[in-house]
């Protein structure tokens, strides 16, 4: 394995972990609570109006710390991976999740590293990826990788320091209130989801309101972000939530355009309180991504790395 695929797989990582935690308890979290301050909604969000179902799934999900996730991402031509784990956002992001990319092309980029699949440790301040033992052959024996949230800042510009925010603050309310402030929420129906007599909601919504309106970023940083945004060909996205009679949220579906091709995420949310556990990796085992980059001759901060070009070649 080439040092150049050493550097693409970690940018690989280091862009899709981090989206997946994000929008595991970020936005695909958005509306997991139980309709504690709502009497009406707790008996049944059939019964009231999708305003105040949302609402009261909103104040209630403060109240809720961590779920076991399932999930399926697609983002076009680039990769399409499947998750699991329990993750709490008590303190922001924090748990495991197994990954396994299923195709495109982070997908064979990952099996040129010596497996399709890997561990993300999500703490406070960084997470970490354990890779196979083919990458760790090149990498100089160890088998984990860690992210920095201050270094992924550097690393990708105002879209990385929207993703460090979201990885520290994120809490899975956030996409109701999203929902809620966008005026457009309407109630599908009623379905049945793995077993669990639920009510669907849907609603679109402004893909850099969502970064106005959830984050600390400075003036500055939102309209960098929001270039890089236009860029890549994201302006709206659908989001859709099944909540159970308890409102809490059992499925989340995202779906937006971008300019390599749709994007979809599809999660499953279960076992509310779940038991976290994310500890460190041995230090003699991991080696820092922003290390990595050096070792490559390469700058962390520099138009190579913050602009991941070597994620989709």
């Amino acid at each position: 394995m080439k040092s150049t695929t050493v550097r693409r797989v970690g940018l690989s990582i280091a862009v899709t972990a981090a989206l997946t935690g994000v929008a595991a308890c970020g936005s695909s979290g958005s509306s997991g609570g139980s309709g504690k301050d709502d009497g009406a909604a707790g008996k049944g969000a059939t019964r009231v109006s999708p305003i105040a179902a949302l609402r009261s799934a909103e104040q209630s999900t403060d109240k809720e710390d961590s779920a076991k996730v399932e999930s399926s991402t697609v983002m076009g031509s680039l990769m399409s991976m499947d998750a699991k784990g329990n993750l709490g956002w008590g303190d922001g992001i924090t748990g495991t999740l197994t990954m396994t990319y299923t195709g495109g092309t982070l997908a064979d980029t990952m099996r040129a590293a010596g497996s399709t699949s890997m561990e993300a440790r999500y703490l406070p301040d960084a997470y970490y990826a354990k890779m196979g033992e083919k990458f760790a052959e090149q990498a100089g024996g160890k088998h984990w990788i860690k992210y920095a949230y201050d270094d992924l800042a550097k690393l990708g510009g105002s879209s990385g320091a929207y993703l460090k925010d979201q990885m520290q603050n994120s809490t899975p309310n956030q996409s109701v209130k999203l929902l809620l402030a966008s005026g457009d929420v309407k109630k599908v129906g009623t379905e049945s989801v793995r077993g669990q007599q639920t009510t669907h909601y849907s609603g679109t919504v402004n893909v850099a309101d969502l970064a106005s309106k959830n984050s600390n970023l400075t003036a500055a940083q939102l309209a960098g972000l929001k270039k890089q945004l236009t860029a890549a060909g994201v302006s709206t996205e659908q989001v859709d939530i099944w909540v159970n009679s308890q409102d809490l949220l059992v499925k989340k579906v995202e779906k937006g355009e971008m300019s390599s091709g749709q994007y979809t995420q599809t999660a499953y949310y279960s076992d509310y309180g779940a038991k976290v556990t994310a500890t460190v990796p041995p230090a003699g085992d991991t080696e820092d991504f922003t290390d990595l980059l050096k070792k490559q001759g390469m700058t962390p901060g520099t138009g190579d790395t913050a602009t991941g070009s070597g994620t989709s070649s």
